[in-house]
């Protein structure tokens, strides 16, 4: 199964990242005291990213994991496998990380199955432990390992939540968009397309995200910010960018497409 992991190491150049808070402190914080750190705010926002930067700051590994339906804790733990005719253990990532140290972080934990919270539940209180009843080992988290979660609690339904049982078990930052002007800096400086004109797609993605829970079940993303931006720098004219970056990735509704593009219409002249 594809889980999307991806390894970065120590050595790698820090990735960029604004902060809106006191974000970076807490989670320095929480590493060196060894506690679990749960992100929770709206997709796009740069959760991933801050971890990212985090890691490479700190110097240390880390693993990601994209958390989907079909996700089950074997995934992370790891499992028996046929290799030159011989059955061997593989280790999961979550397993990798608890064996090795360094951060891993499973990004939209809440897309996963119910038994992956099973898992970390002993890894996310004093015992900071991960039994595999499977090899029969019980692991101790050294003092470099880190467990990062997070998830956007404004899109998930009532069938896909954490429980309060989970959730007392982290240590919490919400995330939000960045205020304009330091928004504006950022997608400039992602996409290359000059703050004047930057400016404008920003507004636009304020007012769309107005109406998350009317016609809309997500905003616009910083993400989707950078990708109109970049487009309209490469010479794709501003209307086209917008509705392919900022538009079409937000609903399939006909009706709501054209009232969301009568909104962009009258912002960006």
């Amino acid at each position: 199964m594809n889980l999307m992991l991806k390894t970065s190491s120590a050595s790698a150049d820090i990735p960029s990242y604004t902060p809106a808070g006191n974000e970076c402190a807490l989670f320095e914080t929480a590493w060196t005291r060894q506690l679990p750190l749960l992100l929770k705010g709206p997709t796009g926002c740069g959760k991933t990213r801050f971890v990212s930067h985090m890691a490479a700051k700190l110097g240390v590994p880390l693993s990601t994991v994209s958390c989907h339906d079909d996700l089950a804790a074997a995934d992370l733990t790891g499992r028996y496998l046929l290799k030159g005719g011989d059955t061997v253990w593989v280790d999961g990532p979550l397993t990798r990380a608890v064996r090795e140290g360094g951060i891993c972080y499973l990004d939209e934990v809440v897309e996963a199955r119910k038994d992956v919270a099973v898992v970390l539940h002993p890894l996310t209180d004093d015992r900071r432990i991960l039994p595999l009843e499977r090899t029969g080992e019980e692991l101790e988290a050294p003092p470099g390992f880190m467990l990062v979660v997070s998830y956007n609690p404004g899109y998930q339904n009532l069938l896909k939540t954490l429980k309060p049982s989970t959730r007392q078990r982290f240590v919490a930052i919400e995330f939000d968009f960045l205020p304009k002007e330091q928004e504006i800096a950022v997608v400039s400086a992602e996409s290359g397309l000059p703050e004047s004109r930057v400016a404008a797609l920003v507004e636009l993605a304020r007012k769309l995200r107005a109406l998350k829970g009317h016609d809309l079940e997500e905003g616009v993303s910083t993400r989707l910010l950078v990708y109109c931006a970049s487009l309209i720098d490469a010479g794709l004219p501003i209307r086209e960018a917008v509705r392919s970056a900022m538009i079409e990735p937000l609903t399939d509704e006909p009706d709501v497409r054209v009232g969301l593009l009568e909104v962009a219409d009258a912002v960006i002249r």
